[in-house]
């Protein structure tokens, strides 16, 4: 699959109007449903390649978007999403500067 084409399992006279929301390979137990002994075995399933992980960050993307953005009665709360991940993002990156200004209590 090259850069921008549709996924290869993806068949337009099957599966409709092509969703970028949607995952297109052979289904799997969900996550929230795997077993404890099961996780190795279902990690293992897993396609770790760096163009799998980009479609599902792309996945996660969309998702959101058709969740919080694109309806039409769409409130504030992507703005405050979006505000309160970019404040944790740049206190992470921050910590080791922020650390040395704590206030110690010395007994």
């Amino acid at each position: 699959m090259a850069f921008g084409d549709y996924p290869a399992e993806y068949n337009p006279k099957v599966h409709g109007p092509y969703d970028p929301a949607r995952f297109y390979g052979k289904a799997d137990v969900p996550f929230g449903q795997v077993k404890l002994g099961e996780l190795g075995a279902w990690f293992g399933r897993r396609n770790k390649t760096p163009n799998a992980i980009a479609g599902a960050v792309s996945r996660a993307w969309w998702r959101w978007q058709h969740k919080y953005v694109f309806p039409k009665r769409a409130g504030i709360a992507p703005f405050f999403q979006l505000t309160v991940a970019s404040m944790t993002f740049f206190y992470l990156i921050n910590y080791t500067k922020l650390k040395h200004h704590r206030n110690y209590k010395y007994h």
